[in-house]
């Protein structure tokens, strides 16, 4: 069945889960609210479902014939229930007689209640249906991943952030627990594989050089970090991850993926799982007894070996296997001198075939690998041109220029399954993208288009170190469930927006917290927007360097003054949606401001800071005598330590130095722009002698 077929018969799905009054059934087209839906507070008593009170305590059952996906959700479930209630269900394998329970189920493990949608779930793809029943809270699930997905579902409906981790945010607490008349089904999703890929060499605690710069070739990162995501992915309702770059990888954290329900995979180099960056750093090829140089072409044999250590490191995990011919760090494959267009067509259509044959025999027999391919750069003209033969069954992934903007899409499916790779973060003049560019808008434009070309078998979304990106994250995760009622009606991004601002920041402040966000990405609307001010105060302090240094004629060109018109404008735009924000946030709790400022006010304040700093540099410029330009670059310092403090507040546990390499903290030229900071202050070191 393609896509547009699907499209009709979920419509008309949801014409008959209409008249049947399923509840939340329009939660996904964000028109209620998600989180605590189904609680009921301690007055109301008409067909509620007790979960926990004074003298009651539910159990959670899963059969021993579950697979370990659904037992790790049920732990995610009791220590929720726990966080809102201070008591922790017990976990068991069959029910208590006369005893309320919560029964996640997987169709075909056991018996399951009377009325649950058994002929919807059959043969479905993670597809799940909740419904109090009697005495049983059913959680079943057309396979296991769909049966973790329900209790996931049920945490948020009791109350439970998905991105608690991030956001901050805890449950109110309660002492009785009693849910509403709950009926819920849920078709299967629209993408299949849909994950979060997540950099670990920009923010996350790796080993450190004396200068605070990431070691690569020996950085490790906390497991903690990777439950963290994988817990998040896994709320979101996301069946994949990628949690390895240029790190070290330990079997314990590929395993807990797939453990808890996630699909293995990795970045587009990363051949067969194998590690490539390894190869040498990590000492990896002698390990695996592998002689020469990563070069398939002149080393098939020690390759080949490399690669297939890969498969066998690997092959108990469900995995989605990268193919293709790449360096051991991203770069692109290096072929001789001379070799024609044709010739390493020839060569990387080969080296697939190869893979590809591989994994059928070192995998274990009954197991169905599931390759592929990214169509990055030079692969994705060569494809195109129709030049680049690929087998069948390896997933065509197409991706976008880094700042969410699709480069291509398949024009025509050709009976084979296409998908997509995604960037929330990707470009930045630091380490890390230190905030939100990409626009709900741009989102959805870009995901209809890849919708309507059926590019809806894989998506791989790069969230640099998601902290930042969570709004847009969970965007894309419920386009990915459901882009067939995302985009049922015009405006997916204003209605995403105006949900989100009201679930996250309370119904009082939800049109103040709209008109900021809407503020945000009309000033931030692209990478490069996040250091306009940073780059303008580079400017005007090389303009101050020479006039300090006796140049009393150096003026500005019109190319300036029309730069420093441009960050006066800057500067009172800043000035007016800054107050608006900070009005927004006096409307919340303590939770929603700490959030809305680390989400929305922060990330103005990353530029807005220096470039208020720009303005009073570029004033400077203009003043005259000497000893008058002090105080106004005493002025622009003050800015720019009081930025230092803002960026403090959002370091709060555990992200405690995240923002270790933004500019304000750079003693070096490195990435050309962000040591201002620095600059700034060795100006009163060199030309001011109360300073020195």
């Amino acid at each position: 069945m393609n896509n547009k077929q699907k499209v009709v018969l979920r419509s008309l799905l949801y014409l008959i889960l209409l008249l049947v009054s399923f509840s939340d059934v329009l939660a996904q087209g964000w028109d209620e609210p998600i989180r605590g839906s189904w609680v009921l507070d301690e007055k109301q008593s008409d067909s509620t479902f007790v979960l926990v009170s004074n003298n009651e305590l539910v159990d959670i059952v899963v059969s021993s014939k579950e697979k370990s996906c659904v037992l790790q959700a049920a732990k995610f479930l009791a220590s929720d229930i726990q966080k809102i209630t201070g008591q922790k269900p017990n976990i068991i394998d069959k029910p208590v007689k006369g005893k309320k329970s919560i029964r996640l189920v997987t169709l075909g493990n056991v018996a399951v209640g009377k009325t649950i949608q058994n002929s919807k779930l059959k043969g479905k793809w993670e597809a799940h249906h909740i419904k109090n029943e009697g005495s049983t809270l059913w959680l079943v699930g057309s396979n296991s991943r769909g049966t973790a997905f329900a209790a996931y579902t049920l945490s948020e409906r009791l109350g439970i952030d998905p991105l608690y981790i991030w956001t901050g945010y805890t449950p109110q607490k309660v002492k009785k627990l009693a849910i509403k008349k709950v009926d819920h089904f849920v078709d299967e999703p629209i993408f299949k594989y849909r994950g979060l890929f997540h950099d670990d060499e920009d923010i996350l605690p790796n080993e450190l050089d004396d200068r605070g710069y990431t070691v690569f070739a020996g950085g490790t990162v906390d497991v903690m970090w990777y439950k963290r995501f994988f817990e998040t992915a896994l709320r979101l309702r996301m069946n994949q991850v990628a949690p390895f770059v240029r790190v070290k990888r330990p079997y314990e954290v590929r395993k807990m993926a797939s453990d808890w329900g996630l699909f293995y995979s990795s970045h587009h180099y990363d051949i067969l799982l194998s590690n490539p960056f390894g190869y040498n750093r990590f000492d990896l090829a002698k390990k695996r007894g592998v002689e020469g140089e990563y070069d398939w072409s002149n080393n098939k044999e020690g390759i080949n070996k490399y690669w297939k250590c890969g498969l066998e490191d690997n092959n108990e995990l469900d995995c989605i296997w990268p193919v293709g011919l790449r360096g051991t760090a991203d770069n692109h494959y290096t072929f001789p001198e001379g070799t024609s267009q044709d010739e390493k067509n020839k060569v990387f259509a080969q080296a697939i075939v190869d893979q590809v044959d591989m994994a059928k025999k070192v995998l274990p027999k009954g197991v169905e690998p599931i390759f592929h391919f990214t169509l990055y750069n030079e692969m994705l003209k060569a494809f195109q041109a129709g030049t680049l033969k690929l087998p069948d069954e390896v997933i065509l992934v197409w991706n976008d220029n880094g700042d969410g903007e699709m480069r291509a899409l398949p024009k025509n499916t050709r009976n084979r399954k296409h998908g997509v790779y995604y960037h929330l973060g990707f470009y930045g003049r630091t380490t890390k993208q230190t905030h939100h560019t990409i626009t709900p808008h741009r989102i959805e434009e870009q995901f209809r288009n890849i919708v309507e070309a059926n590019a809806t078998e894989y998506m791989l979304l790069n969230v640099s170190d998601l902290r930042e990106h969570v709004m847009n994250t969970r965007f894309v995760a419920e386009i990915c469930w459901d882009a067939e009622l995302a985009f049922a009606k015009e405006n997916a991004a204003d209605r995403f927006v105006k949900w989100w601002s009201k679930e996250y920041f309370g119904e009082k402040a939800s049109e103040d917290v709209i008109e900021s966000y809407h503020n945000y990405f009309d000033i931030i609307h692209s990478n490069d927007q996040l250091w306009q001010g940073a780059m303008a105060l580079d400017r005007a302090l090389y303009l101050l360097h020479f006039r300090m240094a006796g140049d009393h004629h150096t003026k500005m060109s019109a190319y300036n003054r029309e730069d420093y018109r441009q960050i006066q404008a800057r500067v009172a735009c800043y000035d007016e949606i800054l107050q608006l924000a900070k009005k927004a946030k006096t409307q919340m709790s303590p939770q929603q401001a700490v959030f809305f400022y680390e989400n929305v006010i922060l990330g103005m304040l990353i530029d807005a800071r220096p470039t208020q700093a720009a303005d009073i540099c570029y004033k400077a410029l203009l003043t005259w005598p000497q000893t008058d330009v002090f105080p106004k670059m005493k002025e622009a310092l003050d800015i720019l330590e009081d930025f230092e403090v803002e960026v403090k507040q959002a370091e709060r546990h555990p992200f405690e130095s995240w923002y270790k390499d933004t500019w304000i903290r750079r003693k070096d030229s490195f990435t050309n722009v962000h040591y201002s900071y620095y600059q700034l202050q060795k100006f009163f070191e060199n030309y001011n002698p109360r300073y020195k």
